[in-house]
């Protein structure tokens, strides 16, 4: 049978990348609590296209797809690139799992738990032998306004803020870390479940704790910089307003420098 996508192309120019976005599969994650989570992910993977290929072969991704265990930590990440490079004859590869990850969390007075789910991705790219992974998650925290609570007689504006983290690490970071990190630098955490006493307690402790976007920004990069096992982060904060009609946001990228040896 014939084979089109090996001809040659029309417009000999090598494209970076070329697969398959939008598929979705059950993935089984690590939980710091319960060990394991299951979960469903949508799943983008791609490959390199040399200038003289017209095309890929789409049906191989959902091949390597289907033979993968569905197990998702570092090495079986990897095994599934170095798999998708084989199947595709390609020098580079990448893929991308975004997925809700559950939390249960306890209501601050009452203590009714509640389940919060945060969407987070875990993406990497196999570059010749050079094998990258990254680490994210999205965290919605409350903010107060400082200036407005500074000079008005009575209140001040809140809005829900969501923390987007990107990482790197040099070993094995929990998710549950890097949500802490993003609820502690807000003035309160977003909760699935308060009772009266809870929302009280909330609203109090928030408004004791007012946060600009770039407060936010800033203590998150802070924590990340102090991680042991963070190498490269990315963070970028966005305020939903809720008494303006556009959004506030701020942002910062940091990586430790690699240590000397002596």
């Amino acid at each position: 049978m014939q084979d089109v996508q090996r001809g040659p192309a029309e417009v000999p120019i090598p494209l970076d990348r070329v697969g398959i976005k939008g598929i979705t599969l059950p993935l089984l994650v690590r939980d710091r609590e319960l060990g394991r989570q299951h979960t469903v992910a949508e799943v983008e993977l791609s490959v390199d296209l040399p200038a003289d290929f017209k095309g890929t072969h789409m049906s191989r991704f959902v091949e390597a797809l289907e033979s993968w265990a569905g197990v998702l930590d570092y090495g079986a990440f990897k095994v599934l690139l170095v798999d998708l490079k084989r199947r595709l004859e390609a020098r580079n590869a990448h893929l991308t799992f975004r997925f809700p990850y559950f939390v249960r969390k306890a209501a601050p007075v009452s203590g009714a738990m509640g389940r919060m789910d945060y969407e987070c991705l875990v993406s990497g790219e196999l570059v010749g032998e050079a094998f990258t992974l990254t680490l994210g998650v999205d965290v919605p925290v409350m903010t107060v306004c400082p200036c407005s609570l500074a000079i008005s007689e009575q209140g001040a504006h809140s809005q829900r803020a969501v923390v987007r983290i990107r990482c790197r690490g040099e070993g094995f970071v929990w998710l549950e870390e890097l949500i802490g990190i993003a609820e502690r630098a807000g003035s309160s955490p977003v909760h699935a479940l308060l009772k009266r006493e809870d929302e009280k307690f909330v609203t109090e402790a928030a408004f004791a704790n007012p946060v600009f976007v770039e407060d936010v920004a800033r203590s998150v990069a802070q924590s990340l910089a102090g991680h042991p096992r963070v190498a490269w982060y990315l963070v970028e904060v966005e305020s939903h307003e809720s008494i303006h009609n556009h959004s506030a946001f701020a942002g910062i990228e940091g990586r430790k420098e690699p240590s000397r040896p002596g």
